[in-house]
């Protein structure tokens, strides 16, 4: 595949940038970080953010296992703990919209486990993967692609 573009203004990227790192610094657990972004793009089929966190999900010590049987979490058990879930739920439900809302038990599961600055630093790390997946796919950026 080939880049359809590979211009992005440089405030938008550091304004992205910036705000998944402090989504991240915020909810202050990588892997589960690394899971949810990786959730979000799969759903958006955004190979470039897919390469990408994959190996840092690696290199943060999410496992294997989490990896492989994240696309069926819902159906992987124990695999994922009851906040993990929480967060994959919130992801799914923030990424696809399918209702045109986000369901008031996803969300308020989701408060639940995280308590309202958590939650606030999650819905951030899910808005700001969404966008860069958006503007990946647009733009048609491959895996492993230097520029973008």
């Amino acid at each position: 595949m080939t880049a359809r573009t590979t211009q992005l203004d440089a405030g938008v990227r550091s304004a992205l940038q910036g705000m998944g790192a402090a989504a991240k610094r915020g909810l202050g657990d990588a892997r589960l970080a690394e899971l949810v972004q990786i959730r979000a793009s799969q759903l958006n089929h955004c190979a470039f953010c897919l390469d990408m966190h994959l190996g840092i999900a690696r290199k943060q010590g999410v496992s294997e296992r989490q990896l492989d049987l994240l696309a069926a979490w819902e159906e992987a058990g124990e695999v994922f703990d009851a906040r993990e879930r929480a967060a994959l739920a919130l992801t799914e439900a923030v990424t696809v919209l399918t209702e045109g809302f986000v369901p008031d038990a996803v969300y308020e599961e989701a408060a639940r486990h995280f308590g309202a600055d958590g939650l606030a630093h999650l819905l951030a790390l899910i808005a700001a993967i969404n966008s860069w997946n958006r503007l990946m796919v647009a733009r048609r950026i491959p895996a492993g692609s230097t520029e973008w």
